[in-house]
């Protein structure tokens, strides 16, 4: 019988957090992703992670990784990508779908991905934040992102994303590729306050990509994880390899 290959150390962190460094969604990444190398123990670990998905970091140096979730492998996600970008500090992450651009600006962590990189979303506009607050938790079937302006001309949102699996998982806290594709659609830069405290920024960029960021906090290292390399950032630090971003926050 195969020898499983046990994750010996990893960090949870939550990406898209709100001004207060509170809510956002919760990730696991496993940096010394090469030494797990077996696709059935990714997926295992993956499952009893505790978290929507798992990054592992193939090659840290180049930005190599690997997302998986409980069902399997994710060619592309915002969320995760978020995450691994803002703890390996990469100037770019290589994952199945294309190569994504990172930058750091102070308080925030930046990426630059395709919206075509994005899995399926429903967009569903309503009249209201207060109409988007009140919806009840769809049937299973479609993954839904509902959204309504809190201000058009200030490029606010409010949104909440239901992924419509039957799961057990009703309400994801915040996405970061539903936030590339209604930016996609809509063509402009976004302040999207989702769930109950999580803000995810986003701007069109050259060749029809899309800007997407936001804050990360480590929530916990499990033990066996190597120590955090990259330097801290001070809020409102400048950063000599980034450019600053203006969006009214």
């Amino acid at each position: 019988m195969r020898q499983a290959t046990a994750v010996t150390g990893y960090d949870i962190v939550r990406v898209f957090c709100g001004p207060d460094g509170g809510h956002g969604d919760r990730i696991a990444v496993v940096r010394d992703g090469s030494a797990v190398t077996d696709e059935q123990d990714r997926l295992a670990f993956a499952r009893r992670s505790g978290s929507g998905e798992t990054v592992f970091v193939d090659d840290p140096e180049r930005g190599v990784i690997d997302i998986r979730s409980a069902d399997g492998r994710l060619p592309f996600a915002g969320t995760p990508c978020m995450g691994a970008a803002w703890l390996l500090d990469a100037p770019e992450l290589i994952t199945p779908a294309g190569v994504v651009g990172v930058r750091l600006d102070g308080e925030f962590t930046w990426l630059e991905a395709s919206p075509a990189w994005a899995p399926p979303r429903t967009l569903r506009q309503y009249d209201s934040p207060e109409e988007v607050d009140a919806l009840p938790v769809p049937p299973p079937g479609e993954w839904v992102y509902a959204w309504a302006w809190e201000d058009e001309p200030a490029g606010r949102v409010r949104a909440r994303g239901f992924p419509g699996r039957g799961d057990g998982v009703a309400e994801v806290e915040a996405t970061g590729s539903a936030a590339l594709l209604l930016t996609d659609r809509l063509d402009r830069a976004l302040n999207i306050a989702q769930g109950r405290g999580s803000q995810i920024l986003t701007a069109p960029a050259p060749d029809g990509l899309v800007e997407l960021g936001g804050r990360v906090h480590l929530e916990r290292a499990v033990p066996g994880t190597p120590t955090r390399t990259r330097p801290a950032i001070t809020l409102g630090s400048p950063s000599s390899r980034r450019r600053i971003h203006l969006l009214d926050l």
